[in-house]
C-alpha cells in the first residue's frame, strides 16, 4: 500500500453553501431550522472554516437543499 501524503499544503475543500442558498431562495436561519443545526455551525461551514462535517450532517443538508454532496463540495488543488 502506497504511504498517505499527509501533506494538504495547497489543497482545498471548498463549500458551496453560499450559492446553494441563494439559487434556492434560502437563507441560512432557514436551512438552519430545518436541519436542527445551530446558525454558528452553518456559519462557520458555510465560511470555509469547517475542519470536518458528520455524513449525517451533509445528508440533512443534502435532503433541504435538494443537492448531492458534489454540489456543496468540491477539492481545488491551489497553485503555491
Amino acid at each position: 500500500m502506497p504511504p498517505i501524503n499527509d501533506d494538504l499544503e495547497g489543497a482545498r475543500i471548498m463549500v458551496k453553501l453560499d450559492d446553494l442558498l441563494y439559487a434556492r431562495r434560502m437563507t441560512l436561519t432557514d436551512l438552519s431550522e430545518r436541519v436542527g443545526l445551530t446558525l454558528a455551525n452553518l456559519s462557520i461551514l458555510k465560511t470555509g472554516k469547517a475542519k470536518a462535517i458528520r455524513f449525517s450532517t451533509l445528508a440533512a443538508i443534502c435532503r433541504e437543499l435538494e443537492c448531492q454532496p458534489s454540489d456543496l463540495l468540491s477539492y481545488r488543488i491551489e497553485d503555491a
